[in-house]
């Protein structure tokens, strides 16, 4: 598990060491809900580098508190993503200091894509992997990995119902924005793709689908229940399309990997999810 509870640290961290040293100097600032935060407060808190993270009033309080902590000056701004993306242009006008990008950058991906060599590690002979989506940058560096071993392994997509920005433009063969309503997978709650993540998912990705709130909900239950797991709802979503059978096609008698990809979530978000669970299911 990485110490920042997501695999973000992958890619902020390939990013950041590969920067100039007038880029160093200047430091960093990033937008994000919250794993890339911790992702870049880390990796700038070990290169000796500052940090500045502009986070959306929605991202959960212990990503928020976990990004201070890490050394990271943090500003609220907006609703979404895209909000907390036109505040940090906003500051950068001003400051001069380094944009890392949460997906839509090479270096990004490329930190990402080493998952993909753990898989290999692990399971060189594995026939489907399922990925969270949001922005795409974690799909996009686990497929170049993949493919370029093996193109015939299937990579499949997962993102929330209420917002698959990434999904709406995979199936129009062109970038669009989706979104319907708050998830409570808020790390993949991007409305609209990346230019470079679109492009590598629109050739390298096998299918992508989508699972409704109560299906994630089921899925960060079991994670918790039976499998001993605390995971967020956007490192859920990988399960909770195999549980809900969203994927029976690509799984049936293959070998399958489905990606958890961070565990920070707030403890009132699980003790909603099992609340919510008691009920559906009348338990006293």
């Amino acid at each position: 598990m990485q110490l920042t509870g997501s695999f973000k640290f992958r890619g902020a961290f390939n990013k950041i060491s590969q920067l100039t040293n007038e880029e160093k100097e200047r430091g960093v600032i990033a937008c994000s809900a919250g794993n890339h935060a911790q992702g870049v407060a880390l990796s700038s808190h070990l290169l000796g580098i500052k940090s500045k993270i502009v986070m959306p009033t929605s991202a959960p309080q212990a990503k928020v508190d976990a990004t201070r902590g890490y050394g990271s000056e943090v500003i609220l701004y907006g609703d979404t993503f895209d909000d907390a993306k036109a505040k940090c242009e906003e500051i950068i006008k001003e400051t001069g200091e380094t944009y890392l990008h949460p997906y839509d950058d090479v270096e990004v991906m490329a930190g990402q894509g080493t998952i993909g060599l753990d898989i290999l590690d692990d399971m060189w002979d594995v026939d489907t992997v399922i990925v969270p989506i949001g922005g795409g940058g974690i799909i996009s560096g686990i497929a170049v990995a993949l493919k370029s071993f093996n193109p015939s392994i299937n990579i499949i997509g997962v993102q929330a119902d209420n917002v698959h920005g990434m999904k709406a433009s995979y199936d129009a063969g062109r970038i669009l924005e989706h979104y319907e309503a708050p998830t409570i997978a808020d790390g993949c709650a991007v409305k609209i793709p990346g230019n470079l993540t679109f492009e590598i998912v629109k050739d390298l990705v096998d299918d992508i689908v989508t699972v409704s709130e109560e299906e994630l909900e089921v899925a960060m239950k079991d994670l918790l229940q039976r499998g001993k797991a605390v995971v967020e709802g956007a490192g859920a979503l990988a399960t909770a399309a195999l549980l809900a059978g969203k994927v029976d096609k690509y799984v049936k008698g293959k070998k399958v990997v489905a990606v958890i990809s961070g565990g920070n979530v707030d403890l009132k978000r699980i003790s909603s999810v099992c609340e919510h669970f008691f009920v559906a299911n009348e338990v006293k």
